[in-house]
């Protein structure tokens, strides 16, 4: 049995707090097939984490605190240069996990994390994901697929910031977030933000919006930009059919 401390924040109680974590967890692949004591056990041991629109949940080469669950809002897994430029590796939201390199090698924390809206995150100590993965095969198994997923994505991404153009970048970045035609913008999600994720900066992303809108390709709402011509921002993602 695990033995270890939980810290919940001042407006939830123990048992609120523990309940809460159930939820969370048991909504996951990796927890899913837990046995209820054993999910139970986890959750008691995780520590519950509240953070503010730019604040920092972790700096890149500090240690390793464990595996981060994301319980609400959205937050970014980034690289920052010595001169503040970041290029954004991931976006996390509600469901999602994050820090799974640091928890399962000897290595601090590979990347910033900063959390772009009032997010809450679960962490679950490195030790118990160390205890469940020697228990729990078919766990293990679970997280190494999410890792190789994980792998081919950062494959994907140096190969978008190698040899495809910022229009290209961006053309597939619409079209992979298009739901419907219609594509809807958070809030945070400014050209700033686009930019970093994109690897350039924000005049040049500005300037690649309005070239695909005069081609006709999308068209710029407030916080929506809906995809006119799907075939066209295809081709400009130089995307195969």
């Amino acid at each position: 049995m695990f033995r270890f401390v939980m810290e919940v924040s001042r407006s939830m109680s123990r048992a609120n707090a523990a309940h809460t974590a159930t939820r969370v967890l048991s909504a996951l692949p990796y927890f899913a097939e837990l046995d209820p004591a054993t999910l139970k056990t986890v959750a008691q041991a995780a520590i519950r984490r509240g953070y503010e629109t730019g604040q920092v949940v972790f700096l890149e080469g500090e240690p390793c605190a464990g595996l981060y669950v994301v319980q609400d809002g959205w937050l970014k897994v980034v690289k920052l240069s010595p001169d503040g430029r970041e290029q954004v590796l991931r976006i996390v939201s509600a469901g999602e996990t994050f820090n799974e390199v640091g928890v399962f090698t000897t290595a601090s924390n590979p990347a910033t994390v900063v959390a772009l809206e009032p997010s809450a995150v679960w962490i679950i100590q490195r030790k118990v994901m160390l205890q469940l993965l020697d228990q729990h095969p078919r766990m293990a198994r679970r997280i190494l697929q999410n890792l190789a997923e994980h792998v081919l994505y950062l494959v994907s991404l140096i190969e978008d910031l190698s040899l495809r153009t910022v229009e290209a970048r961006l053309a597939r970045h619409l079209l992979e977030r298009a739901s419907a035609g219609k594509l809807r913008r958070h809030r945070w999600a400014t050209q700033a933000e686009m930019a970093a994720r994109l690897g350039t900066v924000p005049d040049v992303i500005n300037r690649a919006l309005r070239g695909m809108v005069e081609e006709g390709f999308i068209e710029v709402e407030r916080h929506q930009i809906r995809i006119v011509d799907r075939q066209g921002l295809k081709a400009k993602a130089m995307l195969d059919e």
